[in-house]
């Protein structure tokens, strides 16, 4: 029943582009699904905030491995790439729609605009690409490949933590400075257990590299709050930092809406009760800034943007997709985590327990990647950059302004209708 009713609240936003496009249409002919564009991107920026909020997989990301149309995200976000699909089947509607002589003005209009777009695309992904600016870093990604049950296993979770450790050492005898591992990596609580941690800090001190890894956090007081948090060890062994993840999965983190769910209460007490972090944390490395978003959470570019505000060079993310199993799920986070880089312009890294664990360069292109389940390091290089994107400057702009075109018409369009 609850998976039916998140089914139900996602099937609304499509609903309603139907609902409002039919408006627009009855008022303005066939001319309105030039409109549609702007009406599809606003049921996207509602499906990303509003009740619970579940942005997964908007329309525009079915272009994050087609680089020359994803640069436009470096512009108006990911959802200036939807308004991009969303106009070229509307364009191709509208031929099929209207009388011949009416086809022709919209056709040409949407493929000028989609050939020039793609044409200064392409060359921003392929000449600009190459352009190394920018300070280097060596960064390890920690594949552990552990299986959801074994976390709960002490002897299984103890023996997947020493091979993490291994896989660092190594990590940083292949020139790794930065070592990062996945969500909820280790097999006990960072904060609680002095031995544990100590064995992290004392892997980075020898080895001068700073690890970036998941554990969950606990803030004692009434009541106790549980976080789903990222803590940054230095080069010098010295806590230096904790990022508590602000976007919780519904469902997953959280149960919405409790009151309303009383008839599953074996499913609301089956979930973590975790509480959202309040602030976009940036950690120091040496002279630059690297931050980190945990999970799903990588999915909101909003929020992405607010760590290049607060100075991050550096996007890092870690995730636990063990969750997903063999399915379409991991392959589309890392794709959405990929237009990140895009938007912010900014290389990303992404430590995932599972896979897909990668790095991504500003423009989209993915210069090391994983398998899923199978136990990996990867170490590359990504570099610290601090020019940003028109996006990172102005964020959401295009989206807001397509809500307020879409509730101009609709309430001129039912003025026209009565």
């Amino acid at each position: 029943l609850v998976n039916l009713a998140l089914i139900a609240v996602l099937a609304l936003y499509p609903a309603i582009f139907a609902v409002v496009m039919r408006r627009l249409v009855r008022a303005f002919g066939p001319a309105a699904l030039t409109a549609a564009p702007f009406v599809w991107v606003s049921t996207e920026l509602g499906r990303s905030y509003i009740f619970i909020g579940f942005p997964w997989v908007l329309l525009g990301y079915s272009q994050a491995s087609v680089l020359p149309i994803a640069q436009s995200a470096s512009l108006f976000g990911v959802y200036g790439v939807s308004a991009l699909v969303a106009a070229s089947s509307a364009a191709a509607a509208g031929w099929a729609t209207r009388p011949a002589r009416e086809r022709w003005r919209p056709a040409v209009a949407t493929v000028v605009l989609l050939a020039s777009l793609s044409g200064w695309g392409a060359h921003r992904a392929t000449v600009a690409a190459w352009t190394h600016t920018g300070v280097p870093v060596r960064v390890g990604l920690v594949q552990g490949n552990v299986d959801q049950g074994q976390k709960f296993d002490a002897a299984r979770a103890a023996a997947a933590f020493r091979a993490q450790l291994e896989m660092t050492r190594l990590a940083t005898r292949l020139g790794a400075a930065l070592v990062v591992w996945p969500e909820s990596s280790t097999p006990f609580l960072f904060e609680e257990d002095p031995a544990g941690a100590n064995q992290l800090r004392s892997l980075a001190r020898p080895t001068h590299a700073a690890i970036l890894f998941g554990s969950d956090q606990i803030e004692r007081g009434t009541p106790r709050k549980y976080y789903n948090a990222a803590f940054f060890v230095d080069a010098n062994g010295a806590d230096a930092g904790v990022y508590r993840k602000m976007h919780l999965v519904p469902f997953g983190e959280y149960v919405p809406f409790k009151q309303l769910f009383f008839f599953a209460a074996p499913l609301v007490e089956a979930v973590a009760d975790f509480s959202p972090g309040q602030t976009p944390t940036v950690f120091a490395f040496g002279p630059h800034r690297l931050s980190t978003a945990v999970c799903y959470e990588i999915v909101y570019g909003s929020l992405v943007r607010r760590f290049v505000q607060n100075g991050s060079e550096l996007l890092t993310t870690i995730t636990n997709d063990a969750w997903f199993g063999p399915t379409s799920a991991p392959y589309q986070h890392f794709e959405q985590a990929s237009m990140r880089a895009i938007e912010e312009g900014r290389y990303l890294v992404r430590a995932a327990n599972t896979g897909i664990s990668g790095i991504v360069d500003p423009y989209g292109h993915v210069v090391e990647r994983t398998a899923i389940y199978e136990s990996a390091l990867t170490v590359g290089e990504a570099r610290f950059l601090q020019a940003g994107t028109l996006y990172a400057r102005v964020g959401d702009v295009f989206a807001y302004a397509s809500v307020a075109l879409t509730v101009a018409l609709a309430a001129l369009a039912g003025r026209r209708v009565q």
